[in-house]
């Protein structure tokens, strides 16, 4: 009796087979797949009572830490080679901020179109 008003609804088509879906790889699944150093910022924190002090949570596959190594990065853990990196790139970070606060100090504004540089 079913297969008769399946039949009349659905026709002789034939019934479409369910499959299951793969799973998608993430990101650092992709990159490692593809011999491709990856690293990327999972979570920040900042203090409650100082929002100028915080933390950031990082992840990295193993191509990553080997890149690090390669450019000189030193360290007892892998955790320990990408904080040194990490702390290389904030370094530069605040470098190139305070380079250019102080290269903005050094210019005389003469009108709108020219500049004076000290």
């Amino acid at each position: 009796m079913f297969d008769k008003i399946k039949k009349a609804v659905l026709g002789n088509k034939e019934p479409v087979k369910k499959t299951k879906a793969k799973p998608t790889k993430s990101e650092k699944e992709t990159a490692t797949a593809a011999n491709e150093p990856w690293v990327s910022v999972l979570n920040m924190e900042l203090e409650k009572d100082s929002l100028d002090r915080g933390a950031f949570e990082l992840d990295w596959n193993d191509i990553f830490v080997a890149k690090l190594i390669r450019a000189g990065y030193q360290g007892k853990t892998d955790n320990d080679i990408v904080d040194n990196w990490f702390q290389d790139v904030c370094r530069n970070i605040v470098l190139e901020s305070y380079e250019k606060d102080q290269a903005m100090k050094n210019i005389e504004n003469i009108d709108k179109h020219r500049n004076a540089y000290k």
